[in-house]
């Protein structure tokens, strides 16, 4: 039995999915472990989860408690805070919390371009780059690149 957006375990979520910010929050312990080459098994056996209860931290579908946000941080040697950053307003407006009511609107879901293997490769080949000013020198390009692709459009 699916349970509405302001009943017992059900609360915080849209029409029956997972809440905004529990996926934002797990896709960033899924890129901050992959960044660090863990997997999920490793990551499991240092907080005492299984690799399955990983997976659906990282997937959203389950909600990541106070304290065991606070192992993940310890673990994957970030600021609590890291997990809420590159928020988007839009993501913290879809909360449940902010929208109480409005539960019989379909929450659209867009991928996070930070959970895609595109990225996560792209990001681990900028930091084998040994040198800081060739890194620096293909961040500046990146982001002219992206400033020119959006001018063009």
């Amino acid at each position: 039995m699916k349970r509405s957006a302001g009943s017992g375990r059900g609360r915080g979520r849209v029409a029956g999915g997972p809440n905004p910010i529990d996926i934002h929050v797990g896709s960033r312990v899924r890129l901050r472990r992959t960044l660090l080459g863990m997997s999920q098994e490793k990551l499991g056996e240092a907080i005492g989860l299984t690799f399955q209860q990983v997976q659906k931290y990282e997937r959203g579908a389950n909600r990541i408690g106070a304290s065991r946000l606070f192992d993940l941080s310890r673990v994957l040697d970030v600021p609590i805070g890291f997990f809420f950053e590159e928020m988007s307003d839009d993501v913290a407006a879809r909360s449940p919390r902010q929208i109480r009511g409005m539960a019989e609107k379909q929450a659209v879901y867009e991928p996070d371009p930070m959970a895609k293997r595109e990225t996560l490769e792209l990001v681990r080949a900028y930091y084998r780059i040994t040198d800081a000013r060739v890194r620096k020198r293909l961040f500046e390009m990146t982001k002219a690149l992206a400033a020119f692709s959006q001018h063009k459009d």
